[in-house]
């Protein structure tokens, strides 16, 4: 084993699972109990399945798909794929079933390990699609419950764990050779992502890549080792997926929470330190607390309000640098005692600081956790470079912007605006997309950049802000530029507003399209005495439309008049991955939902005024 720095996945799992060997690095609930896994039965369980792999024939270079949920042993799996010196390949759980075959047939995935009966039932109709040479052996976590959940031929990873364990006791010395072989120049893995047009592609990240990532981001992140972090975020994403490395070579302390769902009770049982998340966590956490206080009586509603307002502006001045008024330093401690309390007991009680990835932040919602003593650190990356550009440091936060550049990362803004990144986190390309490859890598005069298609600024202090998609810029009938993404922020900081889009391109105005909470919806129909309790009635009543339309008017009163958002509709159904306008890391397909609720966009728009 290498005991410099590591310059492999497997080189970093083997010395952090030898330094921690008895200490516990992962925890999960199970039949509502947590159990502990120590960095010894870690390497054990690991060696295992990479030798049970070996042994059914998988060698350096082939490639392993992964489809399951978050667990521990999505972990194990993925560490045992690159001990053996193959590529792992993971799937979304969620991905649209024409994908999935895409994704084995593109990659020519050799194995398939699936989490569960039900995600193999699922995925059934996409192996169908697959010609019979294209099926991959099938090996499944845990056993089905039923035999519709079996298929012929599949395996359990307990069987392969044991056949590894077999091997293991023939040959003691195999496991070290397997995971020694990998270089840092070989490929680790490819993850295909989504997109929000056309089929997915396949980013090739080496085991530079990642292991550059890890090491650079985790020597700026400020772990320490008595942290304990909850992870509920796909592993299927790069994001989480590095962020895990981080945390077992930085000695952090792993829980696996159950699921999305139940977050909220698992935050509070295992009180964790650190927990990185996305944006739309902090608008449901915010959307809840807001509905709460409006069923307190109205002394307590008032307190609340109150306190959201006090934490607000002393952490707008707290960012900005300025000093906070005695009274209002004293009045926020008052309020806090009353009202913030109860916010970070709710997550956990001793949260040193979130760390808020794959979407934007809203800035007024960032003010608000500040102020609540709830510290949201934003940064950025892509899948296509491992994937941490930047973040915000605990001592060096600046809200509003991703942060500034990790090291060996460099950015720069090209003369259209969209930023540049070039580093050895840098994906290798496009797996056999080599035209797609060309045009995101581009060679410049100092080297090869990768183009993000993200539209930002970098000040003087190196702090980076996005302003945009380059792709989502929409260009009005009447030639002016707007981007949607900073306003669909504002418009989600409404509390009844669950999701939001802008559009307006190649129209006379901009126009937004809202789903709201469906809940508070009811309740503040029934306040007015509104008719009809099907929800396609609610979203179309005049005085419900003309409240949303009021509270838009309010959160965008500092847009240019260009940017005003002149006329909504609401949506009676959410926007989701299986309806189609979500991909599988949440983003919005613009186009699909366009496509989609076309007769709703067309209805904003008369014919008269279109020509107008």
């Amino acid at each position: 084993m290498s005991t410099g720095e590591p310059r492999t996945i497997n080189e970093l799992f083997s010395q952090a699972v030898e330094r921690r060997s008895d200490r516990v690095v992962m925890s999960y609930k199970r039949d509502k109990k947590w159990h502990d896994i120590t960095g010894a039965q870690l390497r054990e369980r690991v060696r295992n399945l990479t030798l049970g792999l070996h042994r059914i024939g998988v060698r350096v270079g082939d490639r392993v798909a992964l489809l399951a949920e978050s667990c521990p042993e999505w972990s194990m799996t993925d560490y045992a794929i690159l001990s053996t010196g193959a590529v792992n390949v993971p799937i979304y759980p969620t991905q649209a079933l024409d994908q999935v075959a895409f994704i084995l047939r593109n990659s020519g995935a050799r194995v398939l390990f699936v989490g569960s009966g039900k995600l193999l039932r699922r995925i059934q109709p996409a192996l169908g699609l697959l010609k019979k040479e294209e099926r991959p052996q099938l090996i499944i976590f845990e056993q089905p419950k039923d035999d519709k959940e079996k298929v012929d031929g599949m395996m359990l990873m307990e069987e392969l764990e044991s056949s590894g364990a077999e091997l293991c006791a023939q040959q003691p010395e195999l496991f070290q050779q397997l995971a020694s072989q990998a270089q840092t120049e070989d490929l680790a893995t490819i993850i295909y992502t989504s997109g929000t047009t056309g089929e997915p592609k396949g980013v090739m990240l080496t085991h530079r890549n990642l292991v550059s990532n890890v090491l650079n981001s985790g020597s700026v992140f400020d772990l320490r080792p008595d942290d304990v972090a909850l992870s509920f975020l796909p592993l299927s994403h790069v994001f989480e997926r590095t962020v895990l490395y981080i945390y077992l070579s930085f000695g952090v302390q792993i829980c696996f929470a159950r699921g999305v769902e139940t977050v909220a009770e698992d935050i509070k049982e295992v009180r964790p330190t650190v927990v990185t998340a996305v944006p739309r966590l902090f608008e449901r956490i915010y959307a809840t607390i807001n509905k709460r206080a409006a069923e307190a009586p109205p002394m307590k509603q008032k307190i609340f309000h109150r306190a959201v307002e006090v934490g607000r502006q002393v952490a707008i001045l707290k960012d900005q640098g300025k000093s906070v008024p005695l009274r209002l330093a004293l009045e926020l401690k008052v309020l806090d005692k009353l009202v913030f309390t109860k916010w970070r007991e709710a997550v956990g009680g001793r949260m040193r600081f979130f760390v808020a990835g794959g979407a934007a932040l809203s800035p007024e919602l960032a003010y608000i956790f500040a102020g609540a003593g709830i510290l949201i650190l934003q940064g950025y990356g892509l899948t296509e470079t491992s994937p941490v550009v930047s973040f915000n440091r605990p001592e060096a936060n600046r809200i509003g912007t991703i942060g500034r550049e990790i090291p060996g990362v460099k950015v720069k803004v090209a003369q259209d605006g969209e930023l540049l990144v070039q580093g050895d986190n840098v994906m290798q390309g496009y797996y056999n997309l080599p035209d797609e490859s060309e045009r995101c890598l581009q060679r410049h005069e100092d080297g090869l950049w990768f183009h993000t298609g993200d539209i930002g600024t970098v000040d003087a202090d190196g702090y980076i802000r996005i302003t945009d998609r380059k792709k989502d810029l929409l260009k009005t009938s009447l030639g002016k530029y707007i981007a949607p993404q900073p306003i669909e922020n504002m418009i989600r900081t409404i509390p009844m507003v669950e999701q939001a889009i802008v559009i307006g391109n190649a129209r006379k105005f901009p126009s937004a399209l809202i789903v709201p909470a469906f809940d508070q919806l009811k309740a503040y129909a029934k306040s007015l005495s509104v008719e009809g309790k099907e929800l396609k009635d609610l979203v179309r009543h005049p005085r419900i439309i003309e409240y949303f339309k009021k509270k838009v008017d309010e959160v965008t009163k500092e847009l240019a008049p260009h940017e005003k958002i002149k006329k909504i509709a609401l949506l009676d159904q959410e926007f989701s991955v299986e309806g189609g306008e979500l991909t599988p890391t949440l983003k919005v397909r613009r186009k699909f939902v366009e496509d989609k609720h076309k007769e709703v966009i067309d209805s904003l728009y008369p014919k008269f005024e279109a020509e107008s």
